[in-house]
């Protein structure tokens, strides 16, 4: 390992995050702790760092370990990312109105809609791309999805930040589709990041979770006790696989980025396809702001073909890319976002480039859409 943990590059960090070095004798890899109780000893007894599964454990802080030092921050793990969601928009909702990305991940706005809204909380929504500034007066937590989902779009992190603490508010930054290699919130001024790492962290589309860093004593207590007390805790299992996935997201990034940019661009000059977004396109709407505050470009696009019918003839035709929704996994896959209730053209895909090998994935999709344009 480098000297200095913190100046290691990519792979390293994400190789041995949250790995100490191991006894003579142990397991190199260590499996999880899957026990829910633990000895607690007699009167008198020093106080253990584990005494129930609800509220910690070893294999939660070994991932945790891993997630902050990415982060730039010390984090907590949920039971997804919808949990880790919910329990920053809760947070928030003390302090002020809850500002929400108007185009972001559906879920986020409705449940600030369908839980605090009717607690008296004020929800307002603004285009990630929209004017932040207006809805700032009297906001309590402001969160961004950037880029976001499915649209792609990007708003600069650190002129929100700067915005919403002049307004007294805190900042979270929804980073699932960035990862915590592409882009680092904490940096450019954000409170709290937010992420679920069912997509690229963990990688393998076999676990949901999620999680929430920060480098406020006080947020990580707050977050802490709300994920005990609320019970939307990770399973160990879940925790040790997402670790063991972690170690190859420097790996995968850098394919699914090379794919992502291969079939954006194949896309770009095919008739089938329209509207394509990738953030990494030098001549994409997004692509100055993102270029000054990505570390590293992601492997989700999205297009749009002529109809349903010519999606259908898409998935038909090809071979490699599978009709699913979440993304960031080894295999590339679509989902028709107007499906799950995305305000989008019904024929909107969000493309999850995977780890194929980039010519044949080319191929593959450039027959998918030659069906398309076709249907």
């Amino acid at each position: 390992m480098h000297p200095d943990p913190s100046r290691a590059g990519d792979g390293t960090r994400c190789v041995h995050g949250g790995h100490v070095a191991a006894a003579l004798g142990a397991p190199l890899h260590p499996g999880p702790v899957l026990s829910s109780t633990f000895e607690l000893g007699v009167p008198g007894d020093p106080a253990p760092a584990d005494f129930y599964g609800r509220a910690d454990n070893p294999t939660w802080r070994a991932l945790e370990a891993a997630i902050g030092a990415l982060d730039g921050g010390r984090c907590v793990a949920f039971a997804s990312g919808m949990a880790a969601i919910g329990a920053v928009l809760r947070l928030g909702a003390t302090g002020g109105a809850l500002v929400v990305p108007a185009d972001g991940y559906y879920l986020a706005r409705s449940l600030a809609h369908a839980e605090l809204a009717p607690l008296g909380v004020e929800v307002r929504e603004v285009p990630t791309n929209g004017d932040w500034a207006a809805a700032m007066d009297g906001a309590g937590l402001v969160l961004l999805e950037t880029p976001s989902n499915p649209g792609l779009d990007v708003v600069d992190i650190a002129a929100v930040a700067a915005l919403a603490h002049a307004a007294g508010a805190l900042l979270a930054v929804d980073n699932t589709t960035a990862t915590p290699l592409g882009q680092v919130p904490l940096d450019l001024g954000a409170d709290l990041t937010v992420a679920s790492d069912t997509k690229a962290l963990a990688g393998h589309g076999d676990v949901v979770l999620g999680h929430v860093t920060a480098r406020d004593p006080a947020l990580l207590a707050r977050l802490r006790e709300a994920r005990s007390r609320g019970g939307a805790v990770p399973g160990p299992m879940e925790a040790w696989l997402a670790h063991r996935g972690l170690a190859t997201l420097d790996l995968r990034l850098a394919r699914q980025a090379e794919n992502a940019r291969a079939v954006a661009e194949l896309a770009l000059a095919h008739p089938a396809a329209s509207d394509v977004r990738w953030p990494g396109l030098a001549g994409d709407p997004a692509h100055a702001v993102a270029a000054a505050q990505m570390r590293r470009w992601n492997g989700v696009l999205r297009f749009t073909l002529a109809s349903e019918q010519a999606v259908a003839a898409f998935l038909k035709t090809s071979n490699l890319v599978g009709s699913a929704t979440s993304f960031g996994g080894p295999r590339s896959t679509v989902d028709r976002r107007e499906r799950w209730g995305d305000a989008v053209d019904p024929a909107l895909l969000r493309f999850s480039a995977g780890c194929e090998d980039t010519a044949d994935l080319v191929a593959d999709v450039r027959a998918a859409l030659d069906a398309a344009a076709g249907a």
